[in-house]
Order: structure tokens, then sequence, then C-alpha cells
């Protein structure tokens, strides 16, 4: 008897899962310099493991069932207890400081971040519709717009131009108008900001900028800010564009700028105190109560557990504990990434500097492949150089995001994730210099 056959979504699903997902394959079998040498070394994944000890404590010594044991129930319904959304709106007005004091039914709870994009793309835009997003990326926005609402990503080349600077608007405008004469209407911009995988931080004239550009084409603005408090102070990079410190789109008065139904922004617990388990994350629509509504029709699909809804009040509710934990957070991401580009210089490696923000390392490993393993720089090797690198590179068991997967416009560029243990990323960079030599 034959199988039935998949729908057309489950069939397209089933062929990329291990095209773009061996990620959870690689995670059973990772390298540990006692127990598992031989393992894989993946500094793929963008997790911060450098606070996790005194996350684990802090939470230890709490209680995450409630007195009532309301947690057990529905609760106040699927989008996020009452008691977690006024967390998040106490927290997020104290640290992203918005220009209008933001209120809790303004704020859509989700099981991650990655649930709230989908929410984004399936409640703003129509099948067939398409959302901006900036090249190189994040890669998984393309599965979490994607995948389940038939949306289109159409990406966004700069060229010379830098992806985070004023001039990055007029190259959206120019795609989202050759999208619009080839039939595809855009319906929004998604913005990662700090950027993944870049490392950086979009100025205030530019967001402006971007801003007017949204209402010029009335147009909705994501900004997907889950890394806001991810900024830290580069001490080793003595080149690259000036550190730009962290404001939230939020921050900005929309009056004169903007409809401000059309701007909302993203946030959660997974990347700032490094919990990617804790899945938690939250819509912040100031302006759109039809949008916030439309979320919660769809609420039971994504709803978070009461566990995690209470753990992230324990921890947003203690403003000694955030100072501290983000002081103490800062502190390490500079000393990490120090070391990650110790590391890569020492072994030859080219990184694009001025980093301020986010776990990233962009990377160009296809320079160092054509000197050494094509004993020649012409662009001649270029084609298929991303594939042949990340190939030599799983041979010697590291794993890591290519560019090809990360939208990048050139080729050889790699993602590497510094938050992870020092001996840890040691041991990757030194695999990878081994790959390529």
């Amino acid at each position: 008897m034959s199988t039935p056959a998949l729908s057309t979504r489950g069939t397209k699903s089933s062929v990329n899962y291990h095209k773009d997902y061996a990620i959870w394959d690689i995670i059973s079998n990772l390298w540990h310099p006692e127990s598992n040498p031989d393992g894989y070394v993946s500094l793929d994944l963008a997790e911060n493991a450098l606070m996790h000890e005194e996350l684990r404590d802090f939470l230890n010594s709490k209680k995450l069932v409630d007195p009532q044991a309301a947690g057990f129930t529905y609760g106040s319904g699927p989008y996020g207890s009452k008691n977690v959304r006024a967390a998040i709106a106490s927290f997020v007005n104290h640290h992203f400081e918005p220009a209008k004091k933001l209120l809790p039914d303004q704020i859509f709870v989700a099981n991650g971040v990655t649930a709230a994009i989908e929410h984004c793309s399936w409640g703003l835009a129509n099948p067939g519709d398409g959302i901006l997003l900036g090249r190189p990326y994040y890669r998984a926005f393309l599965h979490d717009i994607s995948s389940r609402t038939d949306v289109n990503v159409v990406p966004v080349a700069f060229g010379d131009v830098d992806p985070c600077g004023i001039d990055c608007v007029s190259e959206y405008e120019k795609t989202l108008l050759i999208s619009r004469d080839e039939g595809i209407p855009i319906r929004a911009l998604m913005l990662c900001h700090p950027h993944n995988p870049l490392g950086r931080c979009y100025s205030r004239d530019t967001l402006i900028a971007l801003l007017r550009l949204c209402q010029t084409y009335k147009i909705h603005l994501i900004s997907d800010e889950i890394y806001a408090l991810t900024i830290w102070k580069n001490t080793v990079d003595k080149t690259g564009p000036a550190p730009v410190p962290f404001e939230s789109v939020l921050f900005i008065d929309p009056s004169d700028i903007i409809d401000p139904s059309l701007v909302h922004v993203l946030c959660g617990i997974s990347k700032d105190f490094g919990a990617n388990g804790l899945r938690l994350g939250a819509i912040v629509s100031p302006a759109n109560p039809a949008f916030i509504q439309a979320c919660r029709a769809s609420g039971l699909f994504s709803a978070p557990s009461s566990l995690v809804e209470n753990a992230v009040v324990q921890i947003l509710s203690d403003a000694a504990y955030v100072k501290s934990y983000i002081r103490l957070n800062k502190k390490r991401l500079s000393a990490a990434y120090t070391h990650a580009i110790t590391e890569l210089r020492k072994h030859g490696i080219e990184h694009v500097p001025g980093v301020n923000a986010a776990f990233f390392v962009w990377i160009n490993l296809g320079t160092l492949f054509k000197i050494n393993i094509a004993g020649s720089t012409s662009q001649d090797h270029d084609v298929g150089i991303t594939a042949r690198v990340r190939e030599r590179l799983m041979a010697k068991k590291v794993y890591l995001v290519d560019g090809d997967a990360a939208g990048a416009e050139q080729p050889g560029w790699f993602r590497l994730v510094f938050t992870q243990p020092a001996e840890l990323v040691s041991e990757a960079i030194g695999r990878i210099a081994a790959a390529l030599k």
C-alpha cells in the first residue's frame, strides 16, 4: 500500500527539513574535551551560554507556580497572562523608553519571537504579498515569514551601501518598486535591530528615514528587537564603523513621521537573558488594536506555558537582578568577543569589524580558501565557493551558518557565534583554520 501523499506545503517542509535544520542532528553529537573529543563543534545557534549559571541560580530560588495555581488553568487567555503582559510593559517602558507609555493591552505574547514573526506575517500580509528583508539576514526569517503563510520574502541587496547606514533606505525603496512592478505588492519591511548577523544597531536618523519610507508606501515596519539589551563595548577593533548605541523604534515619536498603526516591535527572553529554551516572545503594537485582536484570535496555536510566563515575570519584575545581570552580561560579551577576534587573527581569518551588539562575527573564509586551497584569488573561483568551504568545515566537524543561507551578497562568508565557552570557541576556530590549510 502506498503512503498517502502529503499536502504541498507538507511536502515542501519535509524536503527542506534536512537542508535547513541539520543542526538538530548535529547537536546530538556535540564536542566535549573529555567525553566526546571527536564530536561536532557548533557555533551555529544564536545562543548565549555566558550567563546560564546566574539565570539558573536565580530561577531555582523562585516559585514558578502561583499561590492560587491559576497557571493550571487557561488563566486570562492564550495571549499572555495579565501578569506577564504587565511585566513586559513595565520592562519595555523602563529599558526601551517608548515615546508614549506602553500598556499591557498593547502586547500580544507568544511562545517565542519565531511565533511572533509568523503572527506578523499572517496578520499583516496576504498570501502572495511580499515583506522586504535586507541582506544578509537571519536565515530563519525565511521560514518564519513564509513557511505557513505563503507570504514572499523579498530580499534587498545593498552592494557597496552600508546595510545599516542611512543610504540603505534608497535600496529598500528600489526593491519595493521593482517588486511591485513584478506583481508582488510589499506589505511590510522587516528590520532586525540590532542586526543579525552584522552585530550593529541602526542610528536614529536611519530608523526615522525607514519609518518615513514605510509611511510613503503605507507599509508596516516590523522591528525585531530581540537583541535590544545585548549591547557591549568593543575594545579590540580599531577599524570599521563607529559603534551606534541602541535606540528602540518605540523611542521615536511617530508624530509627523508615520501612522503609528504601521509600527510593531518584537521582543523576547531568548537572547538578552540567554534563555532560548524559555519560549516567550511578544509583539508590541501600541496603535493597532485590530492587529492585536487578530493575533489573540489564533493565540491558542502559540500560547506560552504558565510556568514560562511565571519565570519571565520573576526575571523582569526584579529590577535589581535585571540591572546586575545586564551589567555582568555586557562585561562577559565584550571579553568573549575579544577572545574570538584574537583567535581569528591568530589564524589570519578576516572579519567585519565594528561590532557592538548581539552574538556574531561575520567572517570571510572564501579568501582563505582561494589562497590556500585553490591557489588563486581570482573571482573565477567564487562559483560554489561557499559550499566547498562548508564541506571542508563539516569534514572537520565544525558547524557555522553559511552566507548562502543568510543571504550574503558575496561568496565565502559565514556567521560565527562567539557567546560560548572560550575553550569551545578556540577549538572551533582551530578546526576552521585546519579545514582551510
